[in-house]
């Protein structure tokens, strides 16, 4: 070759011939990722012995770019979209299972808190009733009649409590006895 246009033109195609052969052998993504390094030592190899006779030395060949035909390459496309929907799911997935296992370990704190809350509350109005009733009991040792006349009035204030009630009544009945004019205790 007397042309150094023509010679480039004859290692392109060498160059071409040879990346075809390595990647008809290869999977797309071994290509780009994995075995890269390894394939452009190969096609370097087999470049160079090839141009050998033309009186070119080969010195190291890259991939400058990787176009993929349309068809291949929507193909492509879909493929890792389809691999990004998979992962996103299973991440979702993932993160739903961990929500579900915080709002479960959430609910059984809840109930143990709540249960504890009712045992204390219930303790102490225990204790708050043992209280009212022993000094509802001393009260009642002291003046057993005023005790008494006080149970009433309380009992007159539920009854009378709405303003609405209406009750019928002896005239003998205890209520009407309070609420006579009083007499003087002789």
């Amino acid at each position: 070759m007397r042309e150094e246009r023509g010679a480039m033109a004859r290692l392109d195609d060498i160059i071409s011939a040879r990346l075809r052969q390595a990647f008809a052998r290869e999977n797309f993504k071994d290509i780009i990722r994995e075995k890269r390094a390894a394939i452009m030592e190969e096609v370097t190899a087999a470049t160079q012995e090839l141009a050998k006779p033309f009186g070119i030395q080969v010195v190291d060949v890259r991939i400058k770019r990787a176009d993929l035909p349309p068809e291949v390459q929507a193909s492509v496309f879909a493929r890792m979209q389809a691999e990004r929907q998979r992962i996103a799911l299973r991440y979702r997935a993932e993160g739903e299972e961990k929500a579900r296992g915080i709002r479960a370990g959430a609910d059984r704190e809840r109930e143990v808190i709540l249960a504890r809350a009712y045992s204390t509350s219930q303790r102490q109005r225990g204790e708050g009733d043992a209280q009212a009733t022993a000094v509802t009991g001393r009260a009642f040792g002291q003046d057993a009649g005023f005790y008494a006349f006080l149970r009433r009035l309380e009992t007159y204030e539920r009854i009378f409590a709405d303003g609405t009630t209406t009750i019928l009544m002896r005239p003998d009945s205890d209520l009407l006895r309070y609420l006579e004019s009083p007499r003087p205790r002789r």
